[in-house]
């Protein structure tokens, strides 16, 4: 490494504010913001989003930073808090797949509360969002794999991009963005008991990183400093949550060549993405031979570690645990022929017909598959049907990757279903155009619509 990490990404951050951004980098900017609408909307209705706001209601301050869930507008933390936890809640998120990062929950949130209560246009507003991915990308890249293993990525490196963002947009330079990363990485915490284990606290993580980032990016820009050497020093971030000091080297490649918000993962199921291989596996081998659930005798899944980890899961009592099963989720597809909010809502999670089916996959890890994550998110698939034939199907990546990404359509027939039922037509396709093509902030929009219970 040539450099202070923490100092090279604040001056990529920085430059942001400036350079000139090209209409490929716009345009998959605005489809980052229009997934975290659509990620977002639902969490708005039903979960711990609506119960934090109104646990939290006397906190909400004076501003003009929207809280999705409703009610006036407040403080940039509030709404930030309360839209982060929201975004994480149906699993919807964007995934940064090499860092194994959901950089758009807190980022967005984030820098969304921020730049409405600075009253900022779209421009400045994308910069910011734009910066915040790349220094929060990056890091996850330096920590991961061995930072999964006790904490969860997004609850800790997402406080760091929140803050790069909110500084951003407060107009601090490199040096008061080095200082928002270093504080926030004071702030920054999430283990995986909570992601893997019950209860609902792992949609706060994003809400806790966004406020905190937030938070830190305020005081950034408020003259408080902190450490420069705050990542990567013996007793730094890295070196207290990951084997090693951080692989900088690996983070810091393509610095100012590329940005990592043109390599977003788009879900394209409402789960888990270490579950996705299996998914996409699965369609890929009905689409070759024709068959339905009760012609399947068993499902053999080989995949990487988290696949085996924390998504074999054979006990399933809430829509939670469900989005981290492996059993439930192909028992989902293969029955109702989808994995999105259905399959999350109660009459589904009761039906005897996808728990009957869930003892006929298994899990393993492959080591060849294991050793490519996580640049590489694969799966090999043996389904065996009760005639005795047996189908055979290695997965070498998930739909929505950037080897095979969501086009325009898809993404807008996403964001078209996870937001209807929540807005009414007319003022979904409204903030879907103000996301796509307009140079103002998205503002409040009224919530309309009810969808079954899905935290």
């Amino acid at each position: 490494m040539d450099g202070n990490p923490l100092i090279l990404l604040a001056q990529a951050a920085e430059a942001w504010r400036h350079r000139d951004i090209a209409p490929a980098l716009r345009h998959d900017t605005r489809r980052a913001v229009l997934d975290w609408f659509a990620s977002m909307l639902p969490g708005c209705i039903e979960g711990p989003a609506v119960t934090l706001a109104h646990a939290l209601a006397a906190d909400r301050g004076s501003g003009s930073a929207v809280a999705y869930t409703g009610g006036p507008t407040g403080s940039a933390r509030f709404a930030a808090l309360i839209n982060g936890t929201a975004s994480h809640t149906v699993e919807f998120d964007d995934i940064y797949r090499d860092g194994g990062y959901h950089a758009g929950s807190p980022t967005i949130s984030a820098a969304l509360a921020v730049a409405q209560a600075e009253g900022v246009d779209a421009d400045a507003f994308h910069r910011a969002v734009i910066g915040g991915y790349e220094v929060g990308c990056r890091i996850a890249m330096a920590l991961q794999p061995s930072h999964y293993r006790d904490w969860h990525i997004t609850a800790t490196v997402g406080t760091m991009g929140a803050a790069v963002s909110t500084a951003m947009l407060k107009g601090c330079d490199a040096t008061g963005i080095g200082h928002a990363i270093a504080i926030a990485s004071s702030f920054a915490g999430g283990h995986q008991e909570n992601l893997q284990g019950q209860g609902l606290t792992k949609p706060l993580h994003c809400g806790h990183a966004a406020e905190a980032g937030v938070l830190a990016g305020l005081a950034a820009a408020a003259g408080i400093t902190g450490s420069p050497d705050s990542l990567h020093a013996p007793h730094g971030y890295a070196a207290a949550t990951s084997d090693g000091t951080g692989d900088w080297n690996r983070a810091l490649a393509g610095l100012g060549d590329w940005t990592p918000i043109s390599r977003m993962t788009y879900k394209n199921h409402g789960c888990c993405g270490h579950i996705f291989p299996t998914l996409d596996g699965l369609r890929a081998l009905q689409a070759q031979v024709d068959f339905a659930p009760e012609d399947v005798a068993q499902v053999e899944v080989a995949g990487y570690g988290p696949t085996k980890s924390i998504c074999d899961r054979m006990e399933v009592n809430s829509a939670r645990d469900a989005r981290f099963s492996v059993q439930y989720c192909t028992a989902a597809l293969l029955h109702m022929g989808g994995v999105r909010l259905a399959a999350f809502a109660p009459e589904a999670l009761a039906r005897a017909d996808l728990r009957a089916f869930m003892p006929r996959v298994r899990v393993t890890e492959d080591p060849a598959i294991a050793a490519a994550y996580p640049g590489r998110r694969q799966a090999r698939l043996q389904v065996t049907l009760t005639d005795g034939t047996v189908l055979d199907h290695f997965q070498p990546t998930r739909k929505g990757d950037p080897d095979d990404p969501l086009s325009d359509a898809e993404l807008f027939a996403k964001y078209d279903e996870l937001a209807l039922g929540v807005l009414a037509a007319d003022d979904a396709r409204r903030l879907k155009d103000t996301v796509m093509s307009s140079g103002d902030l998205p503002g409040a929009v009224p919530l309309t619509g009810r969808r079954p219970a899905t935290a």
